[in-house]
């Protein structure tokens, strides 16, 4: 196995402990508040995000695409199905040159790829962990240009919808909402969590795993709920980078 992949990276550290709601809108017990998982993000640390029963009834890792490590990355293989998505603004996919994969999307829940792709320098075969996060980090990075990535590759892109997960309760939004909303570029990670034997985790084992790994767990009602309260406006703080974090991570 890739030593990347066995690496775990410090997802644990100043772990939150689950509330009984959250501050401002959305009320889930046991679950993390939305400000806990926003300063996850900004921290470059995973969080978890669960959909409602009568959508997809996952749960995803996301963590800021600008914080993409080796370790990170390949901690994320570990516990997903392996299929990494990189969650971007329509403004970011068009600006990279990065069209959608079909021309008619048959996708049941209307998910948006676009086409797939690696980073155009740097990269060997594009499927490890390293290269994998090399890409994301192209794709975050503001000064990229349709030329910095080659397609297809081992990356799916997804194109968020304006609006975010108020228009659209998918993980493709929360995403790049959590990334708007701690000030990062609107660029994200993610990979759906799965068992051991490859089933789809529910949201019994996500409290269960989150609490083993220290990462916040959130709904992505909650997220919609906080936001349609006027809590946070992703928009206002997009681009809105801690002085030093874009640097030291």
């Amino acid at each position: 196995m890739n030593a990347a992949v066995q690496s775990e990276p410090d997802v644990a550290r100043a772990a939150p402990v689950p509330t009984s709601g959250n501050a401002a809108g959305g009320n889930t017990p046991g679950l993390n508040t939305i400000e806990e998982a926003v300063r996850a993000i900004a921290a470059g640390r995973p969080v978890l995000a669960v959909d409602n029963e009568d959508r997809e009834n996952e749960g995803d890792i996301i963590f800021a695409a600008q914080f993409a490590t080796p370790a990170l990355m390949g901690w994320t293989i570990r516990y997903s199905s392996g299929v990494i998505c990189v969650p971007l603004s329509g403004e970011r996919a068009d600006a990279l040159g990065l069209p959608p994969m079909v021309a008619v999307n048959e996708d049941a829940k209307g998910t948006a790829y676009t086409v797939s792709c690696d980073a155009a320098l740097g990269v060997s075969t594009g499927i490890s962990a390293t290269d994998r996060a090399l890409t994301a980090r192209v794709l975050a990075d503001p000064q990229a240009v349709p030329a910095s990535v080659t397609r297809p590759g081992h990356i799916f892109p997804l194109r968020a919808v304006d609006g975010g997960v108020q228009e659209r309760p998918g993980h493709t939004e929360a995403a790049v909402d959590l990334c708007r909303l701690a000030g990062l570029e609107p660029v994200s990670v993610i990979a759906e969590v799965v068992y051991d034997d490859g089933e789809m985790m529910r949201l019994d084992g996500l409290r269960a795993f989150a609490e083993e790994h220290g990462c916040p767990l959130i709904s992505i009602e909650d997220l919609a709920a906080y936001l349609a309260a006027g809590a946070g406006n992703p928009a206002d703080n997009a681009h809105d980078v801690p002085d030093g974090q874009k640097e030291t991570r």
